[in-house]
């Protein structure tokens, strides 16, 4: 079962029991990966929230790759920019978000990094259909290497927001030239109004995501509960079982065909609350996975 966090690259403890992280800057994720009882995972690069490149030298990404051949079995997925914007009509922040894909697929091969996840963003008042051209057009635009896959990320919408419809993700791989694949949001989704809280409602979620995507694109899966109701178009995540989703919708999340059949890694973004952090969640995981 792959099963991991989206982990900082820090060098403080995991906690107080930790030993200190023997090794610098990215390859901290390793260690804080494995110290948390996961064997796949997400990073930043760099700070989500500026328009900033990467730092990482040769050594350091050497050093990550051998650490992650040494101790994880899953794959590593870099998470973009919040500032991208793809379906922005605005030329300017266009070409940001280009620029700033650009460097994530670059350091993702310089990384050994399979997956780059990123949101469509939102078309501000250009209209859906413009607001998914634009996006087909910067990924189009993007030189991807080899080895490196970008995945287009469901949203839970609100405003012009796009990605909520599952249709949305569909229409742009369908549309782009690059060979493109996909992330599920467990919480996004369900805010979406995809409601993940039954079993009825989980099979419900896969056959339209079949439908209009293909379950073959499914390449990762961000697993949250969620602190709010279905529909609301409220992203606030919660302790796996312990949200609004709950422990029978996350029971038959987790051992779905459609996830066990192709070991599809689960990422966690869950929060550290009441004592309960990403080892508590990944242990969780596994329990129910077990049920």
């Amino acid at each position: 079962m792959q099963v991991g966090a989206h982990v900082s690259m820090s060098s403080s403890k995991v906690s107080s029991d930790d030993e200190t992280p023997p090794h610098g800057n990215v390859a901290n994720a390793v260690f804080r990966q494995v110290a948390f009882g996961g064997n796949c995972g997400q990073i930043f690069t760099t700070s989500p929230q500026v328009w900033r490149d990467p730092d990482i030298s040769d050594e350091e990404a050497e050093l990550f790759r051998e650490q992650t051949a040494d101790k994880l079995s899953g794959p590593w997925v870099i998470h973009s920019s919040y500032l991208v914007n793809l379906c922005t009509p605005k030329d300017g922040l266009r070409q940001k978000s280009l620029d700033s894909m650009q460097t994530e697929v670059d350091m993702a091969d310089k990384l050994g990094i399979e997956y780059v996840n990123v949101h469509l963003g939102a078309h501000t008042g250009a209209g859906e259909q413009q607001g998914l051209d634009n996006a087909v057009s910067v990924l189009d635009d993007l030189d991807i290497p080899d080895g490196v896959t970008v995945l287009i990320e469901s949203d839970a919408g609100s405003g012009t927001k796009m990605g909520d419809d599952l249709a949305h993700l569909g229409y742009v791989l369908e549309e782009s030239d690059q060979d493109l694949d996909v992330c599920l949001d467990t919480a996004h989704a369900f805010a979406a109004g995809y409601d993940l809280s039954t079993a009825e409602g989980v099979d419900e979620t896969f056959a339209e995501l079949d439908a209009e995507v293909g379950l073959e694109h499914l390449k990762c899966v961000h697993l949250n509960d969620s602190k709010h109701e279905c529909g609301t178009n409220k992203d606030e995540h919660a302790l796996i079982g312990e949200g609004l989703i709950g422990e029978e919708g996350m029971r038959a999340f987790i051992n779905h065909d459609a996830i066990v059949d192709d070991d599809v890694p689960l990422v966690l973004e869950t929060p550290t609350e009441d004592g309960k952090g990403f080892a508590w969640n990944i242990e969780r995981v596994r329990e129910l996975r077990a049920d």
